[in-house]
Parts: C-alpha cells; sequence; structure tokens
C-alpha cells in the first residue's frame, strides 16, 4: 500500500516540475545581417533590450539578410529576424524572388521599424547616374539579402540587366574594401543610414559619391515594386556627400505562427517599453525612428502575429 507521505510526496514533484516546465526560458535568436550593415546593430539593441533572464533570452544572429533571414525562421534556425518588406510579402505569397517556391504561410510579423535607404556608392569621378553605371564593375550585394533584389529592380528600371555590368556579389563590407583599392567601381546597400562601411568609406582621402535614385527611373521602379517609396538621405550624413533622393523599403521584424503567443506577447510588449525607448534613443541613429506610433505601417501584406496582435490591441493601436 501507497503511504500518504508518497502521494504527497509525489504530488509536490509534479508540481515542482510543472513549475520548472512553466519557467523554462524562452531562447529568441533574431537573424539580422551583415555586421557592416544596419540590421545588426540595431538588432543587437533590440535583443538587449527586449531579454529578460532567466525568462527569456534574446540574440542577435549575423545573416546574409533579408531572404536568409525568411528561410532561417523557415528552418527552426532562428526564431524571428529582420526582412525588408518587399521580401517577406514574396515569401508569405510565393510570389517575387519565391516564386515557384512554397509559400511561407506561417510567417508573422510583429513590428514594422524603420524605412531602409537604397544607397548606390560609387568612386569619385566613375558615374553621375544609374546609367552611366553600364559597363561598370558593380557589387549588387551578397545571395540572400534583400539589397541583391533591390539592385537588379532597380537597374532594370534604368533599362540596365546584369549583362550590361561586370556583376559581383559581395558582403557590404567586402564591396567598400574592393571600391576603396579600386576593384569595384560601385556598390548598391539597402538599410537605414548611416551604414558603418559607407561612413568609413566616406572618410578615406579618396571619398565616395551616392547616386540618386530619382526622375523617370524612380517612378518606373515605383509602379513595378510598390513597396518602395521616395525617400532621401540627409545633407552631411556621410562626410562630403549633400542631400540624395533615392528610395526605401520598410524593415520589418518577423516570427513564425509556431511560436507560442504569449513569449510573441512579452517581445512585443518589452520592444515598446521605456527601457527599450531609451536603448533605441542612445543606440544607433536609425534607433530613433523606431517608434510604436509606426510599428503597424506597412505590414499588412503579412499577417500579425497573435501575440503581436494582443499587445496593440492593448495599447490602444488597432481594434
Amino acid at each position: 500500500m501507497i503511504s500518504k507521505r508518497v502521494v504527497l510526496g509525489a504530488a509536490a514533484c509534479a508540481m515542482l516540475a510543472g513549475v520548472a516546465v512553466a519557467q523554462a526560458p524562452a531562447f529568441f535568436r533574431i537573424g539580422t545581417g551583415g555586421t557592416a550593415g544596419t540590421y545588426y546593430p540595431v538588432g543587437g539593441m533590440i535583443a538587449n533590450a527586449v531579454s529578460e533572464p532567466p525568462g527569456l533570452v534574446a540574440t542577435a544572429v549575423a545573416s546574409n539578410g533579408s531572404v536568409a533571414n525568411v528561410n532561417s525562421i523557415v528552418s527552426g534556425a532562428a526564431e524571428g529576424g529582420f526582412s525588408q518588406a518587399d521580401v517577406a510579402y514574396w515569401a508569405f505569397t510565393g510570389t517575387g524572388v519565391f516564386e515557384g517556391k512554397p509559400k511561407v504561410e506561417e510567417l508573422r510579423s510583429i513590428a514594422n521599424l524603420y524605412p531602409e535607404s537604397v544607397h548606390v556608392v560609387v568612386r569619385k569621378g566613375v558615374a553621375k547616374s544609374i546609367a552611366d553605371l553600364k559597363g561598370k564593375k558593380v557589387s549588387l550585394d551578397e545571395p540572400g539579402s534583400g539589397t541583391l533584389i533591390n539592385a537588379k529592380a532597380i537597374l532594370a528600371a534604368y533599362g540596365i540587366t546584369e549583362k550590361d555590368i561586370s556583376a559581383e556579389f559581395l558582403k557590404p563590407n567586402q564591396a567598400a574594401e574592393k571600391l576603396k583599392d579600386g576593384a569595384v567601381d560601385a556598390f548598391f546597400f539597402t538599410g537605414g543610414y548611416p551604414a558603418a562601411a559607407i561612413s568609413e568609406l566616406a572618410s578615406t582621402s579618396a571619398g565616395i559619391e551616392l547616386l540618386p535614385i530619382d526622375g523617370d527611373g524612380a517612378a518606373k521602379l515605383k509602379a513595378s515594386s510598390p513597396f518602395f517609396a521616395d525617400d532621401a538621405i540627409p545633407d552631411a550624413t556621410y562626410k562630403g556627400i549633400g542631400a540624395i533622393k533615392t528610395v526605401a523599403v520598410g524593415a520589418h521584424l518577423v516570427t513564425t505562427a509556431k511560436q507560442p503567443e504569449d513569449v510573441i506577447y512579452r517581445i512585443t510588449k518589452a520592444m515598446w517599453s521605456d527601457k527599450t525607448r531609451a536603448v533605441l534613443d542612445a543606440g544607433h541613429a536609425k534607433g530613433k525612428v523606431i517608434r510604436k506610433e509606426t510599428a503597424l505601417s506597412g505590414i499588412g501584406g503579412v499577417p500579425l502575429h497573435p501575440g503581436a496582435a494582443k499587445f496593440y490591441k492593448e495599447a490602444g493601436l488597432m481594434k
């Protein structure tokens, strides 16, 4: 016969086990981008701000960018990640660069973060317009990046194909080094300004220039790719460079429907806390424009995660 003490002991152990399970830490890896870009430092700020050890531990992971982050979320190599708005929509709908591939129907939005400006960086005197890139050595960024997709779309809008240039596919920091050495003439970069690799280049004695994306080419681009919006890189963002007209796409934080509602709720709530606000304002320049008031801007293409939606309803940002 089992004694009352044994039964009570077993019950206590079961209760403790249940508590241990309930309090098991949630790990949330955020796919970002290359270390020379904007996703990585901003992702690091967000990860540090939302972490609440031992219950929630978020980490920023360097990656190849938007497409790679979506693929990592699908494979389970990451729980969340940064993605350009267009890339996230294409993944969810199986269109664009994801044409012919299974739809990533489990993709879910957490927040819109900030506009990502397209930079077309050239050595001084090499070109004055996108059209001048014909016959030049141009890095379009690495496979798996949103920048590569953007670069191809922008070149096409100006009537340029990959056959018209000597294309390379390099990370931004590698492209910057090659441009400094004269091994490439130009490179594309989509990200928040100021970008570290471009700032360093602008500070060298040789200097750089940024090409504008405007006029008929920009109009054609926006007609074919409605995720692009008019934008401008302000005067003196980079040493010796005046204001430049360009285009931008939104940077979004996305996850998967497989993530528990309570985990995403806690992350979303922590993202818009006073603690995180202070971290964002004191950190990277793009941190200042990551605001709760614009958290839902442009995310209609990919459904909100229920955990994020719960917070935004509580905050009065959605019904």
